[in-house]
């Protein structure tokens, strides 16, 4: 007897001790207690199903786990925002919302979870992008000393680069400074042997290089990407090709460089190989001539040039030819760097940032330092989203950034958690603002990885995605009735993009029948000679394009961290196109799983609405299929761009309980006076 008693209290215990792994608490109300540990049992078994299979991408599987799991323990709040978690990334939204605000009223998760429901729901019923006319303000500042040590003097323009950094023209210390997104120098280049002498703009062309305008030497000062030297552009004098103090510099769709010449009054223009072109601004019958000309941009081709003594800025087309006034004259105070932003313009003028519509003209003002002795000679957006500003005066480079996104921060998700090799543990962490758009250029100084709140060992930054060179694809082509006249158009598109790819990454063809077919996987070097022939799905009156885009979407979550669907179509869709999936959920998907869609049209004209929105809201493009520059930029377009993914490690100092205890994580991620924060958690291998 007393045998038997010590057997079931052992029992119970260790019933106790397994419950107390996941910290999931019984809320059944059933009057057996001997049920209720049952029920706790299975609801561990399907949670921990659940949470491996949300690290391996399978969110659906995950779901219907987490459903299981709470089908035992109805209202545990645990399961409650994994579930959310797990219909978040399979982007039914609405249904993630119902989750977690299901828990939240129940007092879990505190301002964290409320943060996340806020963003989400933010998210749904605004745009992705903010205006234009958004009002930013100081974030942070890279001064231009450390302690006694000089890092650089008299700054007066940026050039942002893809991986967050910015190029720093110092124009007191004559050279050319590469900051991180900390402040932190990447590099310096001093130029030629000779050196650099007033260096005041640079810009990149379209080739790669930089070209750099040096006030006091006249003339122009051509880079490769890296800042290595190749060779002056230009010289001094006032003939064709000649400079005297040039300033601001631009570059056409063309190739062509455009610099404005303050000694001369005017703006000179060389061909993409440096040769002198034409110049303009001169007096006219029509034009009363430039005065002071500095800031240069060109948009679509129409060439903008502020002039600072007049207040204004001019227009002109290619061939220089007086366009008219964008702004009236006295407008601005002193107008200096004017660059492109999208289709408008954003203007440094004495201490103030301000945009202008290029349609209208419209002035709304960003930013001000608030500083009398400021002066602002150069504004850019970066790669994150902020604004740079360049103080000549103060000696200061300003990192800007909205007022929204200072007080609510960003958005921080672990994606996945691989403890294979447990106790290293390798995190995959997406920050991102509140509007989608990627934070890029983090370094290990910028994330905290704690277990429990107590910081972990070893924690190492293993790398970024925004620095993958690889993309996989899957290619969705339509295969309604009236694509049978594009068969050649629909051979050509597919052998271009995958010959592109050159053998890297990997490629999937599935044909958008009246059900999606996947006819292909495998390397890009495979569809050399592809065909539409080929294709075993038929055509037919009715394509079910939710259901392909799902299905390509599902083979992509997997691979290479910078992925696209390749939409190939005429353009138009049928009635039942999106019959079993909303637009908002598919846009959704892609952008929870940082998928891009792209569509290559294989007739001139507009395409369909629904197939504009998937691409517009997803950071995809638009080609046509003869576009004179080809389909080969299509892969390039999608490496290049922009991923907020970081993969992280460290050893774990927790204990396992043979695999079956649920171990606590949290990250958090801080850069100038902006931060994130997401817990969340995960199982060792069972023993």
């Amino acid at each position: 007897m007393k045998k038997s008693i010590v057997t079931f209290a052992a029992a119970l215990v260790l019933g106790v001790s397994l419950f107390s792994q996941t910290n999931l608490q019984d809320t059944a109300r059933g009057e057996d207690d001997t049920m209720r540990s049952a029920n706790s049992g299975f609801a561990e078994d399907e949670f921990r199903r659940g949470v491996q299979s949300f690290y391996r991408g399978n969110y659906n599987e995950s779901v219907l786990e987490f459903e299981k799991a709470l089908s035992f323990l109805p209202g545990e709040n645990r399961i409650l925002e994994w579930l959310g978690k797990a219909y978040y990334m399979s982007g039914i939204e609405g249904a993630a919302l119902q989750q977690w605000n299901f828990a939240k009223d129940q007092g879990w998760g505190g301002l964290l979870l409320q943060n996340k429901i806020e963003i989400v729901g933010d998210r749904r019923i605004t745009d992705t992008e903010y205006g234009f006319a958004q009002r930013y303000t100081e974030a942070g500042s890279f001064p231009h000393v450390n302690g006694k040590a000089l890092i650089y003097s008299q700054p007066v323009s940026v050039l942002p680069n893809d991986d967050g950094s910015v190029w720093v023209v110092a124009y007191g210390t004559n050279e050319l400074v590469r900051f991180d997104v900390n402040g932190i120098v990447l590099d310096r280049v001093r130029g030629p042997l000779e050196g650099l002498d007033r260096p005041l703009d640079i810009i990149r062309l379209g080739n790669g290089n930089l070209l750099v305008s040096e006030s006091a030497r006249d003339c122009l000062t051509l880079f490769d990407a890296k800042g290595s030297y190749i060779r002056h552009i230009g010289k001094k004098g006032r003939g064709e090709g000649e400079l005297i103090g040039p300033q601001y510099l631009a570059e056409d769709s063309y190739g062509n460089l455009y610099a404005t010449d303050f000694g001369n009054s005017r703006v000179v223009v060389f061909d993409p190989d440096g040769e002198p072109l034409l110049h303009f601004g001169e007096k006219s019958a029509d034009f009363e001539g430039l005065r002071s000309p500095t800031g240069i941009a060109v948009v679509d081709d129409r060439v903008f040039v502020a002039d600072s003594v007049l207040g204004t800025v001019f227009e002109f087309d290619r061939s220089g030819n007086y366009m008219g006034l964008l702004v009236e004259k006295k407008s601005l105070v002193r107008p200096e760097s004017l660059k492109p932003w999208g289709s408008y313009l954003i203007l440094a003028d004495m201490n103030r940032v301000l945009t202008i519509d290029t349609s209208n003209g419209a002035i709304y003002e960003n930013a001000t330092t608030g500083k009398a002795s400021s002066c602002i000679t150069s504004a850019v957006s970066d790669r994150n989203g902020n604004i740079v500003v360049t103080d000549f005066k103060a000696n200061e480079i300003y990192i800007m950034s909205k007022m929204t996104e200072l007080v609510g921060g960003f958005f921080v998700q672990v994606e996945r958690v691989i403890s294979d090799s447990f106790p290293n543990v390798t995190l995959e962490v997406k920050v991102e603002n509140r509007r989608r758009q990627p934070i890029v250029g983090l370094t290990r100084n910028n994330f905290l990885i704690t277990e429990n709140k107590r910081p972990v060992a070893d924690m190492t930054l293993l790398g970024s995605a925004n620095n993958n060179d690889v993309a996989d694809v899957t290619f969705l082509i339509d295969r309604s009735y009236d694509m049978k006249n594009y068969e050649e158009q629909v051979n050509a598109a597919v052998r271009e993009i995958a010959g592109s790819m050159q053998g890297r990454g990997k490629v999937q063809v599935i044909a958008l029948g009246e059900v999606p077919v996947s006819e292909f996987s495998g390397s890009p070097r495979n569809l050399s000679d592809f065909s539409v022939k080929a294709l075993k799905a038929p055509y037919a009156n009715e394509v079910a394009v939710d259901l392909g885009i799902r299905l390509a979407a599902n083979s992509l979550i997997n691979g290479e961290k910078k992925r696209s669907i390749i939409y190939i179509s005429s353009g138009s869709v049928g009635q039942n196109a999106f019959t079993k999936y909303s637009l908002s959920d598919l846009m959704a998907y892609l952008n929870n799983n940082a998928i891009s869609f792209n569509t290559v049209l294989l007739r001139n004209g507009a395409s369909a609405d629904e197939i504009s929105y998937m691409t517009g809201n997803t950071t995809g493009k638009e080609y046509y299929v003869y576009r004179p520059e080809g389909l080969s930029s299509v892969i390039s377009d999608i490496i290049a761009a922009p991923s907020g993914l970081y993969q992280l490690s460290y050893t774990s100092s927790l204990g396992t309980e043979y695999g079956r205890k649920y171990l606590p994580v949290e990250v958090e991620t801080y850069l100038l006076n902006r931060s994130g924060r997401d817990e969340t958690g995960y199982f060792a291998p069972l023993q």
